[in-house]
């Protein structure tokens, strides 16, 4: 549309000149031209250069602010000296309420948006040594509850974050240690030692986080509710969300404390903590609190982000796999690597509430049959396209949901030398799940604290409209 209305208004433009004169007209010509050039030239993520434009001017403007730095701690510039979290996250804050069941669970708040977000661990059972149709009946749970997402009131986002790490052993040498007789055996006491001892070398460690954000705006004849209010909404409903997840491979579903999704955040800003905390966990908690979980410094560059003793570089999902996607497309992309001391892979979802779901459908298959139709020959995409679009009509008119997803792939090494290989890395793994990453420039800190599992939902933080950019 943005390209649309630059052409109309320059024809005008000229047409105007011609009145005047004529060669004026062909210099007003070159010039309408030469403004319509960055927007014709795409590279293969579909950005113009008009976009690449501004995110490079907004990036100089924000480093020359000084705005790409962060200071926090007893010598940084947040409040009575502590480590709260920076940028997007800077004003959320955590309490700790008790749902219908009286488990605890910790709510993530921000008030500029009036966002509400709760924390769902899982410990995921894997495919390994499972049965094909074991795996069909998990994949069709899931999207049964992604589905009934759009159904739950207020809900404006939801995601899924793996990340794997190395095994401290600290929980292994606990439960040992918790359940070693005293008179046992030298010999089974040695063995049980040197499973401790070596176990943990080289294995990772894998941690399931389910975010889920609410609303608080008015709706309808409902008025604005505040955190009280919303905590009390979301403990009716989270024992029916986390029962949802039994038969889709989750695993033991729980309600995160505000200690545990704390001590997470900490850990993802400074992984060289992680043995300590995972001693503290052991031990009966850390006390780490959310004023403290954030770094003491970072420093944002246009390729990478170095926040405190660690470098981590982000990606965003450029394209999703093209084809029939089956359930082990994420695989590669989710096992840990030697050469990545962290990553975590962040899925995100916005579903589309019913009414809007149809109507985006339709539109959807419209335009496939409209693009099939414009060559006397369809070419093989277009028929692609074309069934597709006619399938998802389909399945949504007999009651599927439509959900936008998203994906966030942050790796992090300790090494500012090692960057170069986790980018290699990343490219390799991503590559046999025939899905395109694209660097997130000039935005790292951003899109790093979207990957956490603390629902920043990006689009909502935009000073430029989403409809307005997917118009450029």
């Amino acid at each position: 549309m943005a390209g649309t209305m630059v052409m109309m208004a320059g024809m005008i433009f000229v047409v105007i000149c011609m009145a005047i004169d004529f060669f004026l007209a062909i210099g007003a010509g070159i010039f309408v031209g030469l403004c319509l050039l960055p927007l014709l030239l795409k590279d293969k993520f579909g950005r113009n250069g008009l976009q690449r434009g501004t995110a490079r001017v907004a990036w100089w403007r924000g480093k020359s602010a000084g705005k790409h730095i962060y200071r926090s701690g007893v010598l940084g510039r947040t409040p009575y000296g502590t480590c709260q979290l920076p940028g997007l996250a800077a004003a959320s804050s955590l309490a700790q309420f008790h749902d219908a069941h009286n488990r605890p669970f910790a709510m993530v708040s921000l008030p500029s948006l009036n966002h509400h977000t709760v924390v769902i661990s899982c410990d995921a059972d894997g495919a390994s040594l499972v049965d094909t149709d074991q795996v069909d009946t998990w994949v069709a749970h899931w999207g049964h509850w992604l589905a009934s997402l759009a159904h739950e009131p207020g809900l404006v986002a939801a995601s899924v974050t793996v990340e794997a790490a190395p095994d401290p052993g600290s929980r292994l040498s606990a439960e040992v240690h918790g359940h070693l007789h005293p008179e046992a055996p030298p010999l089974a006491r040695q063995v049980l030692e040197q499973i401790v001892d070596n176990y943990p070398a080289g294995s990772a460690l894998l941690t399931t986080q389910i975010a889920l954000t609410f609303s608080g705006a008015a709706r309808g004849s409902a008025p604005r509710r505040d955190v009280d209010q919303m905590a009390e909404e979301i403990g009716a409903r989270l024992p029916g969300l986390t029962s949802g997840l039994a038969m889709t491979g989750a695993g033991a579903a729980r309600p995160m404390t505000a200690g545990d999704l704390a001590e997470t955040v900490r850990v993802a800003y400074d992984p060289s903590v992680a043995a300590l905390v995972a001693e503290g966990r052991t031990a009966g908690g850390t006390g780490i609190t959310w004023d403290d979980a954030g770094p003491v410094a970072t420093e944002e560059f246009w390729s990478h982000y170095r926040h405190d003793g660690a470098w981590s570089k982000v990606w965003f999902m450029g394209e999703a796999p093209r084809g029939e996607v089956f359930s082990n497309v994420l695989t590669s992309l989710l096992l840990p690597h030697p050469d990545v001391t962290r990553k975590r892979v962040s899925l995100l979802y916005r579903p589309h509430d019913p009414a809007s779901a149809a109507r985006i459908v339709e539109n959807d298959r419209k335009d496939a049959m409209f693009q099939a139709q414009q060559a006397a020959v369809a070419a093989a995409r277009d028929s692609v396209a074309v069934r597709a679009a006619e399938q998802a009509a389909q399945e949504e008119a007999t009651g599927a949901g439509l959900v936008r997803f998203g994906m966030i792939v942050t790796a992090t090494v300790m090494d500012r030398n090692d960057l170069p290989k986790a980018d290699a890395v990343v490219e390799n793994l991503s590559t046999p799940s025939r899905i395109q990453l694209r660097p997130a420039l000039g935005s790292q800190a951003s899109a790093f604290a979207a990957g956490l599992p603390i629902g920043i939902v990006l689009p909502n933080h935009l000073r430029v409209p989403q409809a307005i950019r997917e118009a450029m």
